[in-house]
């Protein structure tokens, strides 16, 4: 079966207007569309008979889909991923919808987490569906300042402040017998090699510097060194990289049958298991992607689509993904340059913080 630029060289004029009104018809009610409906809206006047002769070829192409015996037409997966690579025009971001967006990013007393949340928070209420934002891998982010604070005889603080604003505050346990004289050694050990450094280059500077001097360090202060350490590679303990907010506009526009599929998706996503994927699927090319359906690993049970952008830091590097997750039936036209628009204000606003 042929499918893309192959098929839309093959499809007539009619055949094309036919399948546009269809999906077009289709994402704005989310019911099948029907001949009688299509003799209203096509340009040329044809017959209801003649129409469904269309739909059927269409149909036959793998790009409709009729749910019901002498029902209207949907369109197939297929049919939308054509619809959206070739016949899709994206509209400008409405000034509504661009004063929403900038006016999560004014807050200058917030951190660039609570910045996020807010857009991801913006992003769900204007799209109607649930909104995903990762946030910048501190992984590459420079450090600033770290410090550790004993909060009990087993419990303790570790705190990373980065180059660009954000703090991270990580709860771990402590060697036995730590000591505050050895907690502020460790600290200023970190602190004279850490500016400017991002972890996985402190991390092995560290590890050089305590194979060179090794004795020069109390060896409590050192078991906490490389405690602390352990604990900042594991991803997600106390501060999470994936912000998801919304779900409830997908549980609320979903079908009973959908319930279950959609929470086991945000199921999954609460839990962090692919947060990966996210920046994995953005870096694979420029500008925003949309993935529709099975297309991607993570909402082929759920039926659901991605919109999503990379953002970049000053250096023009990815460091993060801003996306809308909804039903296949989303209004692609303004949820997609709503997406990349805040992409963009989110990059600008990150490598601002960066150089701040």
């Amino acid at each position: 079966m042929q499918t893309g630029p192959n098929l839309l060289t093959e499809m007539t004029d009619r055949s094309r207007e036919v399948f546009r009104r269809v999906v077009e018809g289709y994402l704005t009610t989310g019911e099948p569309v029907g001949s009688r409906t299509l003799t209203r809206t096509l340009s040329e006047h044809i017959s209801a008979a003649t129409i469904r002769n269309v739909m059927q070829d269409l149909e036959f192409l793998g790009l409709l889909d009729s749910p019901h015996v002498s029902a209207g037409r949907v369109p197939t997966q297929a049919g939308l991923r054509l619809f959206v690579d070739g016949f899709l025009e994206m509209g400008r971001v409405a000034e509504a919808d661009r004063e929403r967006i900038d006016a999560t990013l004014t807050q200058n007393d917030q951190d660039v987490t609570a910045l996020l949340d807010h857009v991801g928070s913006a992003l769900s209420a204007l799209t109607r569906g649930a909104s995903i934002v990762l946030s910048p891998k501190h992984e590459s982010a420079p450090i600033r300042h770290i410090e550790f604070v004993s909060l009990s005889a087993d419990r303790a603080l570790v705190v990373l402040v980065f180059a660009d604003g954000q703090v991270e505050n990580r709860l771990f346990h402590p060697p036995p017998g730590q000591t505050p004289s050895s907690m502020r050694e460790a600290a200023n050990f970190l602190n004279a090699m850490a500016e400017g450094k991002t972890l996985e280059e402190l991390r092995r500077t560290m590890r050089a510097e305590i194979d060179r001097h090794r004795q020069e360090i109390d060896s409590l202060a050192r078991e906490l060194v490389e405690s602390g350490l352990a604990v900042w590679e594991n991803a997600g303990q106390s501060q999470e990289r994936l912000m998801v907010r919304g779900r409830a506009n997908l549980l609320e526009a979903a079908t009973e049958a959908d319930v279950d599929r959609i929470r086991s998706l945000f199921d999954d996503l609460e839990r962090k298991r692919d947060i990966a994927e996210f920046l994995e699927l953005a870096e694979e090319g420029d500008g925003v992607r949309i993935f529709i359906g099975s297309e991607n690993k993570l909402f082929s049970l759920s039926g659901s689509s991605l919109v999503v952008s990379p953002y970049m830091n000053a250096e023009r590097k990815i460091i993060g993904a801003v996306g809308v997750i909804g039903p296949t039936r989303l209004n692609y036209g303004r949820v997609v340059p709503i997406v990349d628009y805040t992409a963009q204000l989110v990059g600008r606003m990150v490598s601002d913080r960066g150089r701040g």
